[in-house]
């Protein structure tokens, strides 16, 4: 698979709007792949490619978990890699673009806008290049300019100021069919991708982008980097709609190793939860909004069969799963399984990556807070072993945690919190 990675100097500068279009025109046969945690982004590649996009993360996973993540899932003609935030963001943490770019030997392209500068974008350039001599950056397209002319002249400036990096063409200010849209892009759009993908690559050279685009090594076959397993022989059941949406698509894969059988449940058609499911998995998403509790105050039976099930069986829930465990979040009513209430917040209560102190390194982002809770069972912690606040919270084998985290380096959680 031909692999290439599409970041920038920062968030909303065109990263999301050149990976959609890239997608789009290469969309037969491509793979994409998001760089750290993020949920919303991967759902965006997998409604345009219909393939999972897979996330890529170096704090969740070793350098050598990663490598083989990447090679499984390198099963398409082209890969199309997308970075978060700037490319050198996220160094501290041990995942940037940069850091899984280099990992992976995968050229990266850069959009950099471009508007009201011209010979300010080659010093810029110069300034990635030289900050780590062992960048990945092989090219450049320029965000957000009004003209061809415009274009050329900081093309030719940077063809004379820097080697190595090929200018591969120009976006234009203000398209059309970008107009009206959220932050660029949502999931909503999906109606205008045709045509916002013809206009976005309308001067991009996408046949120097194939070319640049580089070969990923998978033949060599590398040992399993996780813990070996049996499958057991148990029935599971992964909660997943619009409500209960951020999971990450290995997560799946590997339960579905896991486990002799694992079915799907969707709450907002009332879906009820077997009897015969031994445990029950609720992701994160999105019920303390109004638009989405609106789906689920109406879902009794699912309500039901899931507070049946968690009388005698495992639940494991994330994030949005541990809020409808509880209570309430203000006035909306939840299960009840946990006896928590919680407040949403005006302001994040947890943004980045965590270490728990049960030994799952994951990542965390909510607005709510739990009101005079229960004692919890795990402090979340922005250094290993450091000081923090509770996470999570468990009654007998029901286990809620605000934390998201990859299962098959985990291997833990399913013993501790799976049953198994």
């Amino acid at each position: 698979m031909k692999s290439i990675s599409i970041s920038a100097l920062c968030s909303n500068s065109g990263k999301t709007v050149l990976t959609t279009a890239l997608l789009y025109h290469f969309k037969k046969s491509v793979r994409a792949f998001k760089i750290g945690p993020d949920y919303i982004d991967p759902q965006f590649h997998s409604s345009i490619t219909r393939n999972a996009s897979i996330n890529l993360d170096t704090f969740m996973m070793d350098a050598s978990q990663v490598k083989w993540l990447f090679n499984r899932y390198s099963d398409q003609e082209m890969g199309i890699v997308e970075g978060v935030m700037g490319f050198y963001d996220g160094m501290d943490k041990g995942c940037s673009a940069y850091d899984i770019t280099k990992l992976l030997d995968i050229p990266s392209i850069l959009v950099i806008d471009g508007s009201g500068s011209y010979i300010t974008i080659s010093a810029v350039l110069k300034g990635l290049k030289t900050f780590r001599d062992d960048n990945s950056i092989k090219g450049v397209v320029l965000n957000k300019l009004s003209s061809a002319m415009h274009y050329e002249l900081i093309k030719k400036n940077i063809e004379n100021e820097l080697e190595g990096i090929k200018v591969l063409g120009w976006i234009k200010k203000d398209i059309s069919s970008l107009k009206n849209t959220h932050l660029g892009l949502d999931l909503n759009d999906m109606d205008k991708i045709e045509q916002i993908s013809k206009e976005v690559i309308e001067n991009i050279d996408t046949e120097a982008i194939k070319e640049l685009a580089k070969i990923a090594d998978t033949t060599i076959e590398a040992p399993y980097p996780f813990e070996s397993f049996e499958r057991f022989d148990k029935k599971l059941a992964i909660v997943k709609d619009k409500n209960f949406s951020f999971i990450y698509h290995d997560n799946i894969e590997f339960l579905k190793e896991i486990f002799k059988e694992v079915i799907f449940i969707d709450p907002s058609k009332d879906e009820m939860i077997p009897n015969d499911c031994d445990i029950v998995y609720l992701p994160g998403g999105y019920v303390e909004t109004d638009i989405n509790y609106k789906t689920l105050k109406d879902s009794h039976n699912f309500k039901s069969s899931l507070q049946n099930h968690a009388k005698t069986k495992y639940i494991y829930a994330e994030c949005a799963g541990l809020l409808y465990l509880g209570n309430r979040v203000d006035d909306k009513i939840m299960s009840k399984i946990l006896d928590i209430d919680f407040e949403l917040k005006a302001k994040r209560s947890r943004l980045g990556y965590y270490f728990g102190s049960n030994s799952i390194k994951g990542h965390a982002f909510h607005y709510t807070k739990p009101i005079n809770p229960p004692k919890g069972v795990d402090i979340l912690s922005k250094k290993q072993n450091g000081k923090g606040e509770e996470g999570s919270w468990q009654k007998d084998n029901v286990y809620g945690t605000y934390l998201h985290t990859t299962f098959r380096n985990h291997f833990h959680i399913l013993r501790r919190y799976f049953g198994v």
